[in-house]
């Protein structure tokens, strides 16, 4: 009788393996889409990169148990992650309401190890000297401003306003002895001008900086005019 030839088992089918490319694909593409880096902390993202990498130069190193014992203690040190959460809402307002600010260099929006910052930027608001506000061109601004700190994300917060000067000494004929006043009297009057328009000045506090703080080269006439800017900052509570 003839040996019957034994079949080979069929192979298993890879068909699914489309399926679930697509699958992957699509959840990512959910979790892109579900991503606002507004809500991140940009603090507490670059320290916890230095924590993780453990090099200066950003490249990451395999960790000893010491080092991950460090590595616990220094993200355990981080600020806490309920500043992000809680900043996060309010950030997300002020990049909304301001857009047409931001748009035209009038104003930014940023956060620091203080809390949310609003600068008040350029000949907009201030000229060279001076501690006047430029209302005609502001005012919609100011307006802004003033609805934005009755919105509830940050109605419950405090507030401090800093001046800043360019680093061009005040004049002889000028009303202030230096540019520290001239830099405490532009965040008061923004601060007069808000009041004015119904905030509340016990929630603030003003502080003057002269030109210690540039944020743009003061080489250049542009650099000047946006270092004569006033920081509006929605403080972290442990900066009350």
């Amino acid at each position: 009788m003839a040996k019957r030839e034994k079949k080979e088992p069929a192979k298993p089918s890879t068909a699914w393996l489309g399926t679930y490319g697509d699958m992957i694909t699509l959840m990512l593409c959910f979790f892109v889409a579900m991503y606002d880096p507004s809500d991140s902390d940009a603090v507490q993202m670059a320290q916890l990169q230095a924590s993780v990498s453990n090099n200066n130069n950003g490249g990451g190193q395999s960790l000893s148990a010491a080092r991950l014992s460090d590595l616990g203690n220094t993200v355990s040190s981080l600020p806490a992650l309920e500043r992000g959460i809680q900043l996060g809402p309010a950030k997300k307002k002020a990049v909304t309401i301001f857009e047409p600010d931001t748009k035209n260099n009038r104003i930014t929006v940023t956060s620091d190890e203080r809390g949310l910052v609003i600068s008040l930027l350029s000949d907009t608001f201030f000229e060279q000297g001076s501690a006047d506000l430029n209302i005609e061109e502001c005012r919609d601004t100011l307006l802004r401003l003033s609805s934005f700190f009755n919105e509830p994300e940050v109605s419950d917060k405090k507030f401090r306003i800093e001046g800043h000067t360019d680093d061009t000494p005040v004049s002889a004929e000028s009303e202030f002895p230096s540019n520290w006043e001239l830099s405490t009297a532009r965040a008061a009057n923004v601060l007069h001008y808000l009041s004015a328009l119904g905030v509340n000045e016990k929630q603030f506090s003003i502080a003057g900086y002269a030109n210690n703080q540039p944020m743009f080269d003061n080489g250049t006439p542009e650099g000047k005019a946006y270092n004569r800017r006033v920081d509006i900052i929605i403080l972290d509570e442990g900066h009350f």
